[in-house]
C-alpha cells in the first residue's frame, strides 16, 4: 500500500498516478524504480513528489475537478 502525501486529499492522489500510469503504459521512463505494475510505480512517483500537477495550472489552488486538464510535472 502507498501512502499519499498528507497535504494531497485522496481525489488528487489518485486522479494524478492514474495520469502518470497511463504516461507509464505509453513509454514514459519511470522516475524511481520500477514496480512490477504500472499504477504501483505512478503512486510510488507521486508520493515521493517526483510527479506533480503544473504548477502553472490555474486550478492548482482550488480542488481539483475531472473535468479540469492537468500537465503533469517529472522532476529530477
Amino acid at each position: 500500500m502507498v501512502r499519499r502525501p498528507r497535504d494531497m486529499n485522496a481525489f488528487e492522489f489518485a486522479v494524478v498516478a492514474g495520469l502518470r500510469a497511463a504516461q507509464l503504459q505509453r513509454g514514459c521512463t519511470p522516475r524511481v524504480e520500477r514496480a512490477e505494475k504500472h499504477a504501483i510505480t505512478a503512486q510510488h512517483e507521486v508520493a515521493q513528489r517526483k510527479i506533480s500537477r503544473d504548477a502553472a495550472d490555474p486550478q492548482r489552488s482550488a480542488p481539483m475537478s475531472v473535468a479540469s486538464t492537468t500537465t503533469l510535472v517529472c522532476r529530477i
